[in-house]
């Protein structure tokens, strides 16, 4: 077993991981900006380190000040949580030359599965259904770019290979914009991501957002979780989440969770991560996959009973994987509604002291957060900080624990989401289920 972690992350999923250390009997490093010297997981840790300056450049993202951090810790692994370095292959690398383990998929894996091109011929190899397009980059053949969108069909959707977040992608309607859309995304893409790759995907109209989380050893064993319905999104960034998504079966959770598992197997994969993809008429289209612990795993852990993050660790320490496929049971439902510190209606993030704090309580809700009632959210961060989950028997309970557990809930001193996520839960589209991607926005009239 691993003997000590260092945390590189801040926030509720520091928090988080540091909870599961506990349970491992593992002890923790906490690093943290300046700005961060009063974070809860900082308070709570084993050891500290000041990494430097508020700005993540000079501090979550600086990986020299990790590494270093880690060395005078004496630590035996780095957990990258999500977010700032987790998908960083050169940062993977490092932190195993230095000699350390590395939380998360091997860093050839997570080169393979970044890159959006090499991860799509990947799947396809794996029987893993993908959305018609290009199947690779486009060149500056412009004559064979206008055919292949033509034989695809419009509309057609540009992405840079390198690209997340809701960034490096335009959607194109017709020929005259198609040439035009390309020289942009690539240009957006040299400067954002520094690789100016694209490539071409049919653009659905109509998806819904469905994801399967998985886990793997380093010994070829995989397993899927089921999957989650993430489609109420505003600019391409999640608000809540379910499992198990509203109208899939247990069919389809079998057929597309196994050729996920195997695809895990294929590629050597290890840890955890999820396949994204996008669900339209029945069918699955898969879009990307994230190498490392979701922000959104809390809804998995509550329906299936698996700590996943520590199933995390486990695998780091070299265990096999505790469960077979025949284990995983999905019991209930699960929602999550992720509370920003922004203004409901304008979105404006808003930083300050928290003066009061009262998490909510009853039968199967669950807070994730690492604020308390004094504590400054500091402006230079993430606006998420925390998560409310809410378990039940079936969707229309756990949406009636969530409505309750939004009410219960208070923080003042600033603006937080809870009247936008209010709305939501009580919306009688999303409580019907099967919302599509662009719902959330249509209704907030964006």
């Amino acid at each position: 077993m691993i003997e000590k972690i260092l945390i590189a992350n801040r926030g509720e999923i520091a928090l988080r991981i540091q909870r599961a250390c506990r349970e491992l009997g593992i002890k923790t490093v906490a690093v943290h900006s300046d700005a961060d010297r009063e974070l809860k997981h900082v308070l709570l840790a084993d050891e500290t380190v000041c990494i430097g300056p508020a700005p993540s450049r000079d501090s979550y993202l600086h990986i020299p000040s990790l590494i270093s951090a880690a060395e005078v810790t004496d630590s035996v692994a780095i957990h990258p949580g999500y977010g700032f370095l987790s998908e960083n292959a050169d940062f993977a690398e490092r932190v195993e030359r230095s000699g350390f383990v590395f939380i998360g998929p091997k860093p050839e894996t997570i080169r393979l599965m970044g890159d959006k091109v090499s991860a799509i011929r990947a799947m396809q190899t794996a029987g893993v259904p993908c959305v018609p397009g290009s199947d690779g980059p486009l060149d500056d053949n412009a004559q064979e770019t206008l055919t292949l969108a033509r034989r695809i069909g419009y509309p057609v959707i540009i992405k840079a290979a390198g690209g997340g977040g809701g960034r490096g992608m335009r959607v194109v309607h017709s020929d005259a914009s198609l040439l035009n859309a390309i020289s942009l995304t690539k240009a957006e893409a040299a400067a954002a991501f520094g690789n100016d790759t694209v490539y071409m995907e049919k653009y659905l109209e109509n998806p819904r957002h469905v994801e399967f989380q998985l886990l793997a050893d380093n010994y070829g064993n995989a397993i899927h979780l089921g999957e989650r319905d993430c489609s109420m999104q505003r600019r391409h960034q999640k608000v809540v989440e379910e499992s198990p998504a509203p109208g899939i079966t247990e069919e389809q959770r079998r057929r597309i969770g196994e050729r996920c598992a195997e695809a895990c197997s294929r590629i050597g994969y290890r840890g955890v991560g999820t396949f994204e993809f996008l669900y339209q008429d029945g069918e699955f289209y898969f879009i990307e996959m994230n190498t490392r612990v979701q922000v959104e795993h809390p809804v998995t852990e509550m329906v299936t009973g698996i700590d996943i993050v520590k199933e995390q660790i486990l695998v780091a320490s070299g265990e096999r994987l505790r469960y077979s496929q025949s284990d995983i049971v999905l019991r209930g439902h699960a929602i999550e509604c992720r509370i920003n510190a922004e203004h409901p209606e304008t979105f404006m993030p808003s930083p300050g002291r928290i003066t009061e704090f009262h998490a909510p309580g009853g039968p199967g809700i669950r807070m994730d957060t690492h604020i308390y009632s004094g504590y400054v959210v500091p402006p230079y961060y993430d606006s998420m900080i925390g998560k409310l989950i809410a378990h039940g028997e079936n969707r229309d309970c756990a949406l009636a624990r969530m409505c309750n557990a939004l009410r219960e809930t208070v923080i003042e001193g600033i603006h937080t989401n809870i009247p936008l996520q209010r709305q939501i839960v009580t919306d009688s589209v999303f409580h019907a289920g099967g919302a599509n991607i662009h719902y959330l926005e249509k209704k907030l009239g964006m």
